[in-house]
């Protein structure tokens, strides 16, 4: 059984419109998760080692005011647009749009005020909550009126989220879930220690500015092949990386599938994402710089957290040999992912 719970967590600004943030805590024997009805935030989600104590596994703030300043997307529904579109720019139906740019040359994840940063209105489910928001036709840029909903549900360690929405003029879409982990939990260092894989045997070339070549480049033999588990921090160091934030290609299919895995052997915690989307952005939290005080006032520093975005590839609506991003008037745009958790 799951528990649902709604509280006050905080005010937003005047300058922000006002308007009283909720948080939604989902409660099973084995994952509690709590939601705001900010940008649909991921605040915090606990769940259990292999000697059954619980920790938060999420980067973020424990009050409104770290979410209200500037941060780097913790936890949060990133749209309408996730990752990047180059030039912030695109030609639908023979008018072309220009996007705020607000990542270097690039519009990034919505733009300058995206889904991440307004207020949702929120309908509690028996196993969760249920978000909508319309995004107005012209919002940062976008055409048409976009009707979104996006439904958190738990059960017992399977954490879904589906992602729903409909326009009323063609519009590119790709929803995700910005949330950074580190499963030894809040005030963890880093992330070297953690064993990943990513059932992708093709990934995405980026430019200097983070945009696609257009390339789809196989992962065998190269430090993107992350198919086998790889002790994060020995793979850096052998391959001499930076980190990852590259999108990996997945399996060409709406169904659900098993497309990653995040384990940490000393806790025992273990993560498995499953999706219908196409792709997954694997990224390593090299711009954290522990400038960030976030949880509990712990600093997060570089490569302190992962995320594994689920998405349509990245400026797709400017590749058109990439996944179809374009959503139309009477179709539906539905996308689900589930995060999996359990100890061993």
């Amino acid at each position: 059984m799951t528990e649902v719970k709604r509280e006050v967590f905080g005010q937003m600004p005047q300058e922000e419109g006002g308007g009283v943030v909720e948080k939604f805590v989902l409660k099973s024997d084995s994952v509690k998760v709590e939601i705001l009805s900010l940008g649909c935030i991921i605040a915090a989600l606990e769940t259990k080692d292999r000697d059954g104590e619980f920790s938060d596994v999420v980067l973020g703030f424990d009050t409104l005011e770290g979410y209200t300043r500037k941060h780097p997307f913790f936890g949060a529904v990133v749209g309408r647009v996730a990752n990047r579109i180059a030039k912030g720019r695109f030609t639908v139906e023979g008018k072309e749009y220009q996007l705020f740019l607000n990542n270097g040359p690039n519009s990034l994840h919505g733009g300058a005020r995206g889904f991440d940063k307004v207020l949702w209105s929120p309908q509690v489910l028996p196993n969760g909550v249920c978000f909508f928001r319309l995004s107005p036709d012209g919002e940062e840029g976008y055409p048409g009126d976009l009707k979104v909903w996006v439904t958190y549900t738990l059960s017992g360690g399977e954490l879904a989220i589906n992602y729903r929405a409909q326009t009323s003029k063609t519009t590119p879409i790709n929803l995700t879930n910005h949330a950074y982990f580190n499963l030894a939990g809040q005030g963890a260092r880093d992330i070297y220690d953690h064993e990943i894989s990513i059932e992708a045997d093709s990934y995405l070339p980026v430019d200097d500015t983070k945009i696609p070549t257009g390339e789809v480049a196989a992962v065998q033999g190269t430090s993107f092949d992350l198919q086998q588990p790889v002790e994060l921090g020995k793979h850096l160091q052998k391959f001499h990386l930076d980190g990852f934030d590259h999108n990996f290609c997945l399996q060409q299919m709406q169904a659900r599938r098993l497309v990653a895995r995040a384990r940490h052997p000393p806790t025992g915690r273990a993560m498995e994402v499953h999706t219908t989307q196409p792709g997954i952005q694997f990224y390593t939290g090299n711009n954290l710089d522990g400038s960030l005080k976030g949880k509990g006032a712990v600093a997060y520093p570089k490569h302190s957290a992962f995320c594994l975005e689920t998405q349509n590839w990245p400026d797709a609506v400017n590749k058109p040999h990439f996944p179809n991003a374009l959503l139309r008037p009477g179709e539906e745009y539905n996308h689900t992912t589930w995060l999996v958790f359990n100890a061993a």
